[in-house]
């Protein structure tokens, strides 16, 4: 069996996905395998969880009754995290299941930081980032929360949700969602005003060659080389690589080194596999666990490099 036909008999939030950036399907296949997500699989496993009033597991960043220290790190049930995948997972915004989900969230989930509503974003620049992502995606007003973002980026380019604590310099956790959330927004809204603080961003990045120490040249974290699936928060490479790829630019030749990286990852099969995978209650396992082939790892690291030539 070839890789692709591995990959297609994955979930249809994989096979959608397969279809459009590896297969280059008709825009009509693509869609109508798309909304798929909605009502098979992980995606509509995912919203028979969610209840009646919009949330999953009763919170916006945490599940109700949270406490730090009470569990096996940070659980990702709540609302947040659960919408962010759907999103990643290709749920239709224009299905009935989007379209009353997303309603339900905008009018009823509150953040736990002081009670703002769900898309009027909070004070952490990874979680205002993934908001971003999530509202643009599915249509919602988060123009005050990108005004909030660009107020907040960093002299050297970044992001940091330690800024109020005094943090100055940029995170790649917290840079990378504000990217991504920031060229979600780009893409649905048509707005320029974010493209110089995209850029300046993408470019805090590229000098350090995605996980690269610019003072020694040192790899800033060994946990960046590995590649998980959902990512939550966390950046790695392959992450980094996946918002340059969605940018659509030719490929920076900073970003050689980082592709090196995922071609060495392939394995004699053709697939790569989940690492790293970050500790947490969760509703579904998605996959097999680390040390094991991942549809979602090779999907992208595939497409990543069909980007790279």
């Amino acid at each position: 069996m070839s890789v692709l036909d591995w990959l297609l008999e994955g979930d249809p939030s994989i096979r959608w996905q397969v279809m459009r950036d590896l297969l280059d399907a008709d825009d009509e296949t693509v869609a109508a395998e798309r909304d798929r997500v909605a009502t098979e699989g992980w995606g509509a496993r995912l919203l028979a969880l969610r209840y009646p009033d919009g949330q999953w597991a009763g919170g916006a960043c945490f599940p109700a009754g949270f406490r730090w220290g009470e569990s096996d790190g940070q659980p990702w049930t709540s609302t947040l995290p659960t919408l962010d995948l759907l999103r990643i997972l290709g749920l239709p915004p224009s299905s009935p299941q989007g379209i009353e989900t997303t309603a339900l969230v905008r009018d009823r989930c509150r953040w736990e930081h002081a009670g703002q509503p769900f898309f009027s974003g909070e004070v952490e620049e990874c979680i205002n980032g993934r908001t971003v992502a999530i509202g643009a995606s599915f249509g919602q007003d988060v123009d005050a929360v990108v005004d909030r973002l660009l107020a907040d980026q960093l002299a050297d380019g970044g992001w940091n949700c330690w800024r109020e604590q005094g943090a100055v310099r940029s995170s790649f956790h917290s840079t990378i969602c504000v990217l991504e959330g920031l060229l979600a927004y780009e893409r649905a809204t048509g707005s320029t005003a974010v493209v110089d603080a995209r850029r300046r961003g993408e470019e805090h990045l590229l000098q350090r060659r995605l996980f690269r120490r610019l003072s020694t040249g040192e790899v800033i974290d060994p946990d960046w080389l590995q590649f998980s699936f959902p990512v939550q928060w966390h950046y790695d490479v392959l992450r980094g690589l996946e918002h340059f790829r969605e940018v659509g630019d030719a490929p920076d030749p900073r970003l050689e080194e980082a592709f090196e990286l995922v071609r060495a990852k392939r394995q004699p099969d053709g697939t790569w596999l989940l690492e790293n995978t970050h500790s947490g209650e969760v509703h579904l396992e998605l996959e097999d666990g680390d040390g094991n082939p991942s549809r979602w790892n090779t999907l992208r690291a595939l497409r990543v490099l069909r980007w790279a030539g």
